[in-house]
């Protein structure tokens, strides 16, 4: 989930598990009978104490790990939030100016999809990593209907 409010971001600094040590959005996996968005809403609550607004989505993530791990996740947007952003044992909120996302300490494929998002774009990605290395990717648009109408 990538909150973008006020042209700035609000990111995590992952304290544990995959990634920890990085900045990302926060975001988990999804349980039983949860439907994507819900789990997103879900662990931002978790993560940093607050409950996203104005949620909507805005792309599909395919991992492959060379270990054999994969993961498919999905992203959305919130234009806010209620509640304060809060530290808990998993992340820390921090905000960025839009204009100074700092991709050099986030994952290496955030910097190939983050600006399709902030564009306004629609895409899957598919990545393949070794460890924290990216060693591949795809990045599929959905095409874009043609209009027909008086010129």
């Amino acid at each position: 989930m990538l909150i973008i409010r006020k042209g700035r971001i609000l990111l995590i600094h992952k304290k544990r598990g995959l990634g920890a040590g990085l900045l990302n959005g926060p975001g988990g996996r999804i349980e039983p009978g949860e439907t994507p968005r819900q789990a997103a809403i879900r662990e931002v609550r978790e993560e940093i104490c607050v409950t996203p607004i104005g949620v909507r989505p805005a792309g599909e993530l395919w991992f492959q790990f060379t270990s054999g791990h994969s993961i498919h996740g999905y992203v959305f947007t919130a234009s806010g939030f209620h509640g304060d952003p809060g530290e808990t044992d998993e992340a820390i909120p921090l905000w960025y100016p839009l204009t100074a996302i700092p991709y050099h300490a986030m994952w290496a494929d955030d910097r190939i999809w983050v600006p399709l998002v902030l564009a306004g774009k629609s895409f899957t990605g598919k990545f393949l990593f070794d460890g924290e290395q990216m060693l591949g990717c795809e990045i599929i648009l959905p095409e874009r209907k043609k209009r027909r109408g008086a010129r």
